[in-house]
């Protein structure tokens, strides 16, 4: 059938997006999902910002786009909502923004249904971001979640087991990987030098000073700080 045909075009094939960079990543494995109907698509996200000391909702109209390249060219498109969080999200501020994308009716109540839940399993989970790109309004008036992603607080690995158990390090760089088993932050880069610095603020400095000469860092690599 033809899901088995796409799929053998892309099992072991390089996908190569934004994310990936300029080398890809090998397809190992697929998710395959129900196929919907839908003609209107918005983003929603619940993301940590340090402005606001809190997690903040952002919605916006202008879904299944850069969500990057909507804030340079169109900020107004995005509307945001910090939350307490003690007390969590507000229905003043779930309406506000399901409003804020074009929702009424059983939509607008879908939306904020949606978001509530978002929230908790953002809570729940120690996330700090989630994000959902396109979240679509279906042909039946449904609102759901197409597609999405989640960040985590790795320091809260320990109490979400289950979570971690899904991490896939075919999907890593082998050297973040390798550095990560051994307690050191660092981030391949596409450089020519070396960085090894003892303190996250220090190795910041040290690749702005290699900017500044002309160069370019191979790595980001803090030991730690108590090096």
């Amino acid at each position: 059938n033809q899901v088995e045909e796409v799929s053998k075009e892309m099992l072991g094939n390089n996908l190569v997006t934004k994310q990936t960079g300029k080398d890809g990543v090998k397809v190992q494995k697929l998710f395959i999902a129900e196929c919907l109907d839908f003609d209107k698509e918005y983003y929603f996200a619940i993301v940590l910002d340090r402005g606001y000391a809190a997690p903040v909702l952002v919605a916006s109209k202008e879904g299944g786009m850069d969500i990057e390249q909507v804030a340079a060219s169109n900020p107004e498109a995005i509307s945001k909502e910090p939350v307490d969080i003690t007390k969590g999200p507000t229905d003043a501020q779930t309406m506000r923004l399901a409003k804020s994308l074009g929702l009424s009716g059983d939509a607008l109540k879908q939306a904020q249904d949606t978001m509530n839940r978002l929230y908790k399993l953002f809570v729940e989970t120690d996330s700090t971001q989630i994000e959902i790109n396109p979240l679509v309004e279906t042909l039946n008036g449904e609102i759901v979640c197409v597609d999405g992603k989640m960040n985590f607080d790795d320091n809260a690995e320990y109490r979400h087991k289950d979570i971690w158990a899904h991490r896939d390090f075919a999907e890593e760089d082998s050297r973040e990987v390798e550095a990560d088993a051994v307690g050191l932050n660092y981030i391949g880069l596409d450089g020519e030098v070396g960085c090894m610095v003892n303190g996250a603020g220090l190795a910041m400095s040290t690749m702005d000073v290699i900017f500044l000469h002309g160069g370019t860092p191979a790595n980001f690599l803090d030991v730690g700080g108590g090096a």
